[in-house]
């Protein structure tokens, strides 16, 4: 059956996809000479699944951080009834973060897990790459690719971008690179569409027409496919991430995991995010 999209170049396209491309404008264009990268980013729109929730976390986590701190310099046994000041979380980044004071082990005592969702498969390879005092499970396609039989033989543009990822540069027709900014063709939209129904159809025939076991036919899958993982990160480790992932050169859709995460950071451990917010975010300066 013919896949129900518009296709490349023709009229109907082309104008789905100005229409597409004229509601995300740049907020500002600079000299290449005069403007860093975070000037040039553009007014975006992140993708309406991605999604990241709280499964756990420690409870109070600046009052753990400023006991362990207190230990250090502590003749005494210090417990969970020791005395504390009223303004802890303070403390904490008065004692541990001002001035680079870099005594950061007692921030890695806290843990908090999160939920992410409907990222695609190239950003979890890179979240994954941190492996120091952060854990992870990750949905495996040898037992979940039914979402992907589901989409049938003829699936439509919103059926596939349930299960895969176009990249916001494609539809909004340009992208920011380390280079600047790089205008996008129109015709790209249907390029990825297109090879996303193909790869969804290959996996369908490989499955259920040719008895290949979803452990194999899971390698005709591209890095578009959304994926699912949970990740567990201590305070300390959890800055390291976003020292690396949230500067303004990192990709976009892992810049926008960490936006996510953000509020979840801040609720959790309101003082040392703060300070974090001020002094670290987006700057590209690496946590020890």
């Amino acid at each position: 059956m013919a896949y129900n999209f518009p296709k490349t170049g023709s009229a109907l396209f082309t104008a789905v996809v100005r229409s597409n491309i004229g509601s995300h404008s740049l907020a500002r264009q600079a000299s290449p000479r005069q403007a860093t990268i975070e000037q040039q980013i553009t007014t975006q729109h992140m993708d309406p699944l991605f999604r990241v929730e709280v499964l756990n976390q420690t409870p109070d986590p600046e009052r753990v951080i400023w006991l362990a701190m207190h230990q250090d310099y502590s003749p005494g046994f210090v417990g969970p009834d020791s005395r504390i000041p009223v303004s802890y979380g303070e403390a904490v980044v008065r004692h541990l973060l001002e001035g680079d004071r870099g005594h950061y082990g007692p921030l890695e005592h806290p843990q908090i897990t999160f939920a992410v969702g409907y990222f695609p498969h190239v950003v979890m390879q890179q979240a994954r790459t941190h492996r120091i005092g952060v854990s992870f499970d990750v949905q495996s396609f040898r037992y979940t690719g039914q979402q992907i039989l589901e989409l049938g033989s003829d699936p439509t543009p919103d059926q596939l971008e349930q299960v895969f990822y176009v990249p916001a540069s494609v539809k909004e027709g340009r992208a920011l690179t380390r280079q600047g900014i790089r205008p996008i063709a129109p015709e790209a939209l249907g390029i990825v569409l297109e090879q996303y129904r193909s790869q969804a159809l290959a996996y369908r025939r490989l499955v259920e027409g040719c008895g290949v076991p979803p452990e194999d036919a899971r390698c005709v899958l591209g890095m578009g496919i959304r994926q699912h993982f949970v990740v567990s990160f201590n305070c300390r480790s959890l800055m390291h991430f976003l020292d690396l992932r949230a500067k303004a050169d990192a990709q976009r859709e892992i810049r926008e995991l960490c936006e996510l995460i953000w509020p979840h950071f801040e609720a959790w451990c309101p003082h040392v995010a703060a300070w974090y917010r001020k002094h670290r975010w987006g700057k590209a300066r690496l946590a020890p």
